[in-house]
């Protein structure tokens, strides 16, 4: 195909930048809460899936209590689903950007799906088996957020701030 995003009518190049934009805000919101409930420390995120020692005081009681594999289930499939509808139409509107070609745009498209089974995966690692598998849960978040604001940015770049002679430049 060689439909761009930059060739788009007004009407549905606005839709896109405004459904980007709302899609970004809830990714980010996500991020916040993660910041929230583990201090994007790996310490705080091992405890967020593991439980927290108890402290040593007289009620022997832990902060938090490692998560149950019911709450494992649910919080992965939620994710999974949600994330991975998230980044196909994310990853279609991308497909049409004539800024980034080639392979460079399939990884872009492809990696943050992979890094969401990656992600997810490795929360059920520092569960049950090491919690040092929680620099593979940074890592493969780190390079999945990246991969998904790169998409947003550029193809919001496209459909709202590039300029016709730019536009006619790239064909």
């Amino acid at each position: 195909m060689n439909l761009k995003l930059s060739e788009l009518g007004r009407e549905l190049r606005t839709f896109l930048v405004v459904y980007l934009i709302i899609v970004a805000i809830g990714v980010s919101i996500g991020i916040v809460y993660l910041s929230q409930t583990t201090s994007m420390t790996p310490k705080g995120t091992v405890e967020r899936f593991n439980g927290s020692e108890p402290k040593e005081v007289e009620l022997d009681i832990p902060e938090s209590y490692p998560k149950p594999i019911s709450e494992l289930l649910v919080s992965t499939h939620n994710h999974i689903l949600g994330i991975s509808f998230i980044f196909l139409t994310v990853g279609f509107i991308f497909y049409f950007n004539s800024i980034i070609k080639g392979m460079f745009r399939t990884l872009l498209m492809v990696e943050p799906l992979i890094s969401i089974v990656i992600t997810f995966g490795s929360i059920w690692l520092i569960r049950f088996v090491d919690p040092a598998f929680v620099y593979l849960t940074f890592l493969s978040s780190i390079v999945m957020y990246s991969g998904f604001y790169i998409i947003v940015f550029v193809s919001i770049y496209e459909l709202a701030f590039m300029k016709k002679t730019e536009r006619e430049n790239i064909k």
